[in-house]
């Protein structure tokens, strides 16, 4: 009996390091479903991408910016990289946008 408790300890301690070995494995390989876009739209969304993240940090976003970006994501990794293009560029206008109505609220206050 008192042989049986190490030895399941032990074994439940080997499966355990063996499947985080596994995973760690894995998720260090390449995606084998590489992206088909370009990189003027993958540019172009990276660029949105850090506009939004501008605009995010003031907490002043507009309603459909996020997801003219993630719809400009699913376009260039469908390979239609003018569609791409196009709503990365709405979505980048959009975020700059914001940020420069945040700054005009900042500075120009409306009192009661």
């Amino acid at each position: 009996m008192k042989t049986r408790f190490p030895s399941r300890l032990l074994s439940t301690a080997i499966l355990s390091l063996l499947l985080a070995g596994g995973c760690a494995q894995t998720s260090t390989q390449p995606s084998k479903s590489a992206s088909k876009a370009s990189p003027e739209a993958s540019a172009a969304i990276a660029s949105a991408n850090a506009a939004i993240k501008d605009a995010l940090a003031n907490k002043w976003i507009w309603v459909n910016t996020e997801k003219f970006a993630e719809e400009a994501q699913a376009a260039a990794d469908k390979g239609d990289n003018t569609v791409a293009i196009q709503l990365a560029t709405k979505a980048k206008a959009e975020a700059d946008n914001a940020i420069a109505q945040y700054n005009y609220e900042k500075t120009h206050p409306r009192g009661m």
